[in-house]
């Protein structure tokens, strides 16, 4: 039993031994194959990259060939460049080189012409000095002939020669004098009309004279009623906010715009119209329409000073007296519109400054700004002259000494400087004297309409002062926060107190003191 076992187990060892025997046969077999295989894929592989390494090198040795090419294209153009660049300079240089024989040849002729002008003068010098030598000689002897004839020295002939030559010249001069003022006197004054007339001739202007009422015409009389409003609400806010009085009567399709001052006028016809065309009449509609026109007003005022310097030819005058120029076109000097007036005074002032051979330009400057003291702001002193006024102001923006003393002298306030105040105070004159240009009563009663304004202005709580009806009437509108109804009734009297001792007027004066209270809500 035990030696079966042990057969079995040394049949399984022998086994197991011939296996591992074979085994590794088979693996050296395989391994072997392995080898070959793997020798193949190498010698394939190097020759493979032999082929790939031959081509690139003839890509890269085209690449080269073609660089090269390309290289030596662009050097070629650059040497040709250089050598034209060179052809061009030499070219030049030969230019410059005969040009330089040319000068220096003509250096040399003038040089020889030179020394032989030099040769030629020093020459006719000495002859000169000869010459002079034998005069002095000869002016010597004749003097000593002269002593022994006339007794007398040289110096003392000399001085009865000039005493008797002076007595003649200074009776000759005062001849002279005599017949030349005499002269002056005959022609000065012709002189001076010519000029003037002159003047005159070549700025000739139209004549119109400003008027209080405008007339806004309407197409149809039912557009007279939605003015009016209901109960008159519309006609009294937009009465309230402009200061002018609406005169809605039986004209067709009119209606009639009364006011002394030509800017509120201007103001009550465009928020008219634009109310009118938009169709939308009420208070407050009315009150917003205006304060956009106010505004358009006074963009139009700067605008219109614009157009009048450019059109003068007047340049870097200050934008502030560019605004006064433009309020001007909305300012009358007894009746006579202060734009159109002192266009033509800087007019006639250039004509008559070119005529005398001054500056027409400095003339027509001083021309355009000497009334500007006639359109004051609320910080000016009304009882300064407006000469002064208006030197004042020039001189605070800039303007030139001459200019601002010819503003200040045109009415004689102060003494003139120039030639240039006599020239504007003149045309000044020339253009306020033709016949239909102004209307002295305009004039004082817009001052009467003005002072009446300023009589309410002068009591606190005054918001807005207008005088309306041809001045029979002043609207005052108050501030409600600082005058209750008792202060307002005591108001209204003691405005109409003070119009009746301090103002000279015809007929009756009614003053109406308006107090309103609004309370106004946002809704978001």
């Amino acid at each position: 039993m035990e030696n079966s076992i042990i057969f079995a187990v040394g049949g399984v060892i022998l086994g197991l031994i011939i296996g591992f025997i074979i085994t590794k046969r088979l693996e050296k077999n395989n391994a072997s194959k392995l080898v070959k295989e793997a020798k193949k894929n190498a010698e394939l592989i190097l020759k493979e990259a032999k082929v790939e390494g031959e081509r690139l090198k003839k890509d890269k040795i085209l690449q080269a060939k073609e660089k090269f090419i390309e290289l030596k294209s662009e050097h070629e153009k650059v040497i040709l460049s250089r050598d034209k660049k060179m052809a061009e300079a030499e070219k030049r240089t030969r230019d410059k080189e005969s040009q330089i024989s040319n000068e220096l040849s003509k250096g040399k002729k003038l040089n020889e012409n030179l020394e032989r002008k030099t040769k030629d003068y020093n020459h006719r010098l000495d002859v000169l000095e000869k010459k002079q030598e034998a005069l002095d000689k000869l002016h010597k002897n004749q003097v000593q002939q002269l002593e022994v004839i006339s007794s007398l020295s040289a110096e003392e002939a000399k001085e009865q020669l000039v005493e008797s030559l002076k007595g003649e010249a200074k009776n000759d001069a005062m001849a002279f004098i005599q017949s030349a003022l005499e002269e002056a006197k005959l022609t000065a004054e012709q002189e001076a009309k010519k000029v003037i007339i002159n003047t005159i001739q070549r700025i000739g202007t139209e004549e119109a004279v400003d008027n209080c009422v405008s007339v806004f015409n309407i197409e149809s009389d039912d557009v007279k009623g939605r003015i009016i409003g209901r109960e008159g609400r519309n006609i009294r806010a937009i009465e309230a906010a402009t200061g002018v009085e609406i005169i809605v009567d039986d004209t067709p399709e009119a209606i009639i715009l009364s006011c002394f001052d030509s800017v509120r006028r201007e103001i009550a016809r465009l928020s008219l119209h634009k109310l009118v065309t938009d169709g939308r009449i009420h208070p407050a509609r009315i009150e917003e329409i205006v304060k956009k026109t106010k505004k358009q007003i006074e963009q139009e005022i700067i605008e219109v000073g614009k157009r009048t310097v450019i059109d003068l030819g007047i340049h870097n005058l200050n934008p502030e007296l560019i605004k006064m120029v433009g309020r001007m076109k909305y300012r009358s000097s007894y009746g006579q519109n202060l734009l159109q007036h002192s266009r033509e005074v800087a007019k006639l002032c250039g004509v008559m400054a070119a005529e005398l051979g001054l500056n027409p330009k400095l003339a027509k400057r001083a021309g355009l700004l000497h009334d500007i003291g006639k359109v004051p702001d609320a910080e000016a002193d009304m009882e300064t002259p407006h000469a002064i006024l208006g030197m004042q102001w020039a001189e605070k923006y800039g303007e030139k000494e001459d200019v601002c003393n010819a503003i200040g002298a045109h009415h004689d306030e102060i003494e003139m400087k120039s030639l240039l105040a006599p020239i504007i105070q003149v045309c000044d004159a020339i253009s306020g004297a033709r016949p239909g240009a102004r209307r002295q009563v305009l004039d004082s009663y817009i001052q009467r309409l003005k002072d009446l304004e300023d009589i309410a202005f002068g009591f606190t709580g005054v918001k807005k002062a207008y005088a309306i009806q041809a001045g029979r009437e002043l609207r005052v509108i108050v501030e409600s926060e600082k005058v209750d109804d008792q202060k307002a009734a005591d108001l209204s009297f003691s405005i109409s107190q003070k119009v009746q001792t301090d103002m000279t007027y015809p007929g009756q004066v009614k003053v109406t003191v308006i107090r309103e209270t609004r309370a106004v809500n946002i809704a978001k």
